[in-house]
């Protein structure tokens, strides 16, 4: 079913990486480069904040419904003439939302870019795992990586410097040379697969459709609705705990379901799942927690907190070209437990910080952690995939993209509700400690005075200041005892003998 390069052509190998490093590279950038420009889009329209968070939920609602049909449409029109479309189309769209004058247009451009964008990781995955050689998948998958893991840590950088010296239009306006590129380049150097037709369970992906497309409305929407106390979050929540249920019945007894459930017989594909949603939980909170972090309790400009952030990037890249030479000499479930390691580390260093912290803290933990997270993606994404019939490729690169964006919503709702509720209930605390016997207080003199208006406001200021403080170091202790308790499966990962690639090889011919 798919078509590879011959081993020697490292040219063409080359540019096909470029391609769709660029295609990659585009679509990881928008999940975050928005998010800088949302107040300056909210003055722009004349929306209110409730309304402009639908320009973040459409986007993401439409590529978590459309990342599932990926494997079934490049099966059924070609991967590169689908991977054409993907890039084509959302090339187009953002230059769309550029232009767009409305919050209406915006919302269904960003829909129609979700949607668009949704396979251009999965695609990309498939792509490399075909060109390269299987002695090769762990420098190909380190050679993505960069541009799957890179992306959303630059994209706050990058919008905040777009929005701050142009205009947030610029933020979709960039696309546009990077699309044309890869699209360039993918109609010139990726080959075409061979095309199957085959039945669409069309019952079956509407119903995975609606349960996705519910369950990220309710993770999205339940903080600014106030969780279950909303109808319509306790509607949504049912909605797609139903639609769920049905699907999976449906999967297991159709006869040709929409995904089939052989795929989930390959230990390492179901393992890699899991950690891919742990990373989704990890990589995409620690991001959306320490921008307000740093601006509203350290104090630091928009620019600034741009730029020490983005040597996070840099730790990624890093350890992604490092994993790339290392992977063939080294067993990679040692790679993904010594990347746990560190971003445990760096977890709980984020734990420790104050409201005083400095920039070389915050350059230091965040270059920890883009090493951490570096030597996991790559061997993940190499060993999740090793034993896997070719035939899946495509299918499970799309499921593994899925998990990713799954992680990330699930992950972002959790920590930013526990974050107010725990700032909430510090501030109670701490409260209880404010009387007129407390000598500490005294000392402040009049300037922390309860009695006075001025002292009062004061008072109360620094009170919350510091609850918010214990808030996010709850918030990192939490994903800290997350990031502890995966490790241990790490070794029930089965890793590929030469029986099994001699199996594989076979199985690579017989289908081609």
């Amino acid at each position: 079913m798919t078509s590879t390069l011959p081993g020697g052509d490292s040219v063409n190998r080359t540019m096909v990486t470029v391609s769709i490093m660029l295609a990659t590279v585009m679509q990881t950038l928008d999940m975050t480069i928005a998010n800088v420009a949302l107040p300056h889009m909210q003055g722009s329209m004349s929306a209110t904040q409730d309304q402009i968070a639908w320009v973040l939920t459409s986007y993401i609602v439409a590529a978590a419904i459309m990342t599932p049909p990926i494997g079934y449409l490049s099966a059924r029109f070609g991967r590169k003439r689908m991977f054409m479309i993907s890039v084509a189309g959302f090339t187009l769209v953002s230059m769309l939302c550029g232009a767009a004058t409305s919050l209406p247009e915006m919302v269904v451009f960003r829909l129609l870019q979700g949607a668009f964008g949704a396979g251009l990781v999965p695609l990309s995955q498939s792509v490399i795992l075909d060109t390269y050689p299987r002695e090769k998948h762990g420098q190909g998958m380190a050679m993505w990586g960069i541009g799957v893991m890179v992306g959303p840590i630059l994209g706050p950088t990058l919008g905040g410097i777009l929005t701050e010296f142009y205009n947030w239009r610029w933020v979709f306006y960039i696309n546009v040379p990077f699309g044309l590129l890869a699209l360039l380049g993918i109609m010139t150097f990726v080959p075409e697969t061979e095309r199957e037709k085959r039945p669409f369970d069309w019952f079956g992906f509407t119903l995975l459709s609606l349960a996705i497309g519910a369950l990220q409305m309710t993770f999205d929407r339940g903080q600014s609705q106030d969780w279950f106390s909303s109808n319509e979050i306790v509607f949504e929540a049912l909605a797609g705990g139903l639609f769920l249920y049905l699907f999976l019945v449906h999967m297991f007894t159709a006869k040709r379901p929409f995904i089939d459930p052989a795929l989930f017989k390959d230990r390492n594909l179901v393992l890699g799942l899991v950690f891919i949603f742990i990373m989704g939980i990890v990589l995409l909170a620690t991001l959306a927690l320490l921008p307000p972090y740093l601006q509203n309790l350290a104090g630091y400009p928009v620019i600034t907190t741009g730029f020490v952030l983005a040597p996070r990037g840099i730790g990624t890249m890093f350890a992604m070209m490092l994993v790339g030479r290392l992977i063939n000499r080294i067993d990679a479930r040692f790679l993904i437990l010594f990347g746990f390691s560190v971003a445990s580390i760096s977890v709980w260093e984020m734990s420790r910080f104050t409201a005083d912290i400095s920039i070389w803290t915050i350059v230091h933990t965040g270059i920890t952690q883009g090493l951490g997270l570096g030597f996991i993606f790559v061997p993940l994404s190499t060993i999740a995939f090793a034993t896997l019939a070719p035939r899946f490729r495509t299918e499970a690169a799309s499921m593994f993209s899925l998990m990713r964006n799954i992680g990330s919503s699930i992950g972002i709702s959790i920590m930013v509700t526990l974050l107010a509720q725990n700032i909430q209930i510090n501030h109670a605390v701490l409260s209880e400690s404010i009387t007129p016997y407390n000598a500490a207080l005294k000392q402040a003199g009049a300037f922390w005075d309860p009695s006075t208006t001025t002292g009062a406001f004061a008072l109360n200021a620094e009170l919350t200041k510091q609850a918010a403080v214990i808030a996010y170091s709850n918030d990192f202790i939490l994903m800290l005892w997350i990031l502890l308790a995966i490790i241990p499966l790490v070794m029930l990962l089965r890793r590929p003998g030469q029986q099994n690639e001699k199996v594989d090889d076979k199985m690579d011919a017989v289908l081609e």
